[in-house]
């Protein structure tokens, strides 16, 4: 009887969690009955069902549409407002260009030129791909990044695998997998008689490689992802935070976000390569200087199977040039809405100034995906995508989520939470501000290892906004490294879904993601704040407080 119970309330654990957490903050808007202690209660309540996801993180964001008009904080119609912002648009026009890219096999061709533009010995074929991903998942989600590039990335390693090396000519070895046990080991010493020590050699040799390759793609996929504002959801969820916290603030756009990250994701990407080279494959850095020698089998099968897959690729087909000429256009349309050091585009419209955004051109050009017809006359009308391709890539349940943190972000401004939390944190100007914010990023950094990014951007910045102001610093100080930190999540395959993708092919343990992981950390943290106190400085005039940002009285003014 007991143990029925017992394993009864195992089963339903999740259940009587979501029941047991509502009931343990209830003191808040019984006892306290403010309307801070209140929207506190709404506040606590979605932040730990969004980092236990004990409820879908969608479902978690609907709360503020319940519980706002039931405390009286916001009208329901208001809160109803908040839920669809310039930032869905963008996502939007992005998919779509995203889905075309994905569908034309446009991601291939861009990651097979840079691979073999790199070479195909094993280090720089790791740079190789590592930068494809890269490159792919500052114009694409990351996981969608991750899932184009691994596929080519499996193909290049099985062959690399299945080589033959001079050690053990004639010999292939059967029972070389990836996920060896130590039977299989024996098993393998007993087939391959003579050419035993080759073999074994080669095999602890593969896997590495396998191993930091592997990984190498999960990371890239983040640390490009950082370089542009639709590079990943975070990034987006800051941008239209700050259009909404602070509408007078007209400091970030794509243009200088780019000159901001990109030396940010440069650095890390180089640093991440090297670590991981030496974690796994050794500390012989000599390829770096040497000159291209003869090549081996390994290096024979990697390129055999590059210059296949380029075969079967063709020629660059209609559908392809006209998606690469459209993402040539967004971008470089984005670069030059409103450069900031010369008038853009955007000032043709002078009696209109400030109305078009980024979204607009993102929207336009991706309605044009729907209109265009895939084919020529001879063929029946089909245009570049269909709404069923958007749908399946469009990420929904991101969508949704951002509109509960704006929903949040704007209830805790509406009942005070917001300045209750400022004057609160005021003693914290006593500190160099840029303690303060690597204090920040690293809190943030260790709950995006177990919670996803975009639950936990929306959970702190409502909180670091009113820090900033109450130290009397720059908004963006703070809210720029904690936004960019909070894609850091590189220790655990549940961390995110580009890790979990990668893992899922079994070439790598979990212990191996956390011994490289904390290095990368340690990479992106240190690449951050330097970023901040250097060329972040001047760009976004970090030194000064901003007539933008309101000034509360009586505060400890730092200077950065």
């Amino acid at each position: 009887m007991l143990r029925s119970v017992s394993r009864g309330l195992w089963n339903y654990r999740t259940v009587i969690f979501i029941i047991l957490t509502p009931l343990l903050l209830l003191p808040l808007p019984l006892v306290v009955r403010t309307k801070e202690a209140e929207c506190a209660f709404v506040l606590l309540l979605m932040a730990t069902y969004w980092v236990t996801e004990a409820i879908p993180l969608s479902m978690t964001a609907m709360f503020p549409a319940v519980l706002f008009p039931t405390f009286g904080i916001m009208k329901s119609s208001n809160v109803a407002k908040e839920y669809f912002k310039d930032f869905h648009f963008l996502l939007v026009g992005v998919i779509c260009l995203a889905t075309s890219i994905e569908k034309w096999g446009l991601h291939r061709r861009i990651a097979l030129r840079l691979v073999t533009m790199v070479g195909v010995n094993p280090a720089w074929l790791m740079l190789g791909f590592m930068s494809g991903c890269a490159f792919l998942s500052m114009w694409v989600q990351n996981t969608s990044a991750v899932a184009m590039v691994m596929p080519i990335v499996e193909a290049v390693l099985q062959q690399i695998l299945k080589a033959k090396e001079s050690g053990c000519v004639g010999k292939v070895n059967p029972n070389l997998q990836l996920d060896e046990t130590d039977s299989s080991t024996e098993s393998m010493k007993e087939d391959t008689g003579a050419c035993e020590p080759a073999a074994d050699s080669r095999s602890k040799q593969d896997l590495m490689m396998c191993k930091a390759m592997c990984i190498g793609i999960a990371y890239s996929s983040n640390i490009g992802g950082i370089s542009t504002l639709p590079g990943t959801s975070p990034n987006l969820i800051f941008s239209e935070y700050l259009n909404q916290i602070y509408p007078d603030c007209n400091c970030i756009n794509f243009g200088n976000w780019l000159l901001m990250c990109l030396p940010i994701s440069v650095i890390m990407l180089f640093l991440t390569w090297i670590w991981l080279y030496w974690l796994f494959l050794g500390s012989d850095f000599r390829f770096l200087w040497q000159c291209k020698g003869e090549q081996s089998e390994k290096e024979k099968a990697a390129r055999k199977v590059i210059e296949d897959e380029c075969k079967s690729l063709g020629a660059m087909s209609a559908q392809e040039i006209f998606t690469g000429m459209v993402f040539l256009l967004m971008v470089v349309l984005w670069l030059t809405r409103s450069p900031g050091f010369m008038p853009g585009w955007a000032s043709l419209f002078p009696h209109h100034s400030g109305y078009i955004t980024d979204a607009t051109v993102a929207l336009l050009l991706g309605l044009i995906f729907f209109i265009v017809p895939a084919y020529g006359p001879d063929r029946k009308y089909e245009a570049m995508i269909s709404w069923e391709e958007f749908q399946a890539s469009m990420p929904w349940k991101v969508a949704l989520l951002v509109g509960g943190g704006f929903a949040l972000a704007e209830g805790a401004k509406e009942s005070g939470l917001s300045l209750w939390v400022a004057e609160l944190l005021k003693p914290l100007g006593d500190l160099p501000v840029l303690a303060t914010v690597a204090v920040a990023c690293i809190i943030v950094t260790t709950l995006t290892e177990v919670a996803s990014n975009a639950a936990t951007i929306t959970i702190f910045l409502p909180i670091l906004s009113p820090l900033a102001e109450a130290i009397h610093v720059n908004p963006l100080y703070v809210l720029i490294p904690t936004t960019l930190c909070t894609s850091f999540s590189f220790l655990l395959p549940v961390s995110n879904p580009p890790n979990a993708v990668v893992f899922s092919y079994g070439h790598i343990t979990i212990m191996d993601m956390v011994k490289a992981g904390i290095g990368v950390n340690v990479i992106g943290l240190l690449a951050v704040l330097m970023a901040v106190a250097t060329w972040g400085v001047p760009l976004f005039s970090l030194d000064t407080y901003p007539d933008w940002a309101p000034v509360l009285p009586d505060f400890n003014s730092t200077l950065p």
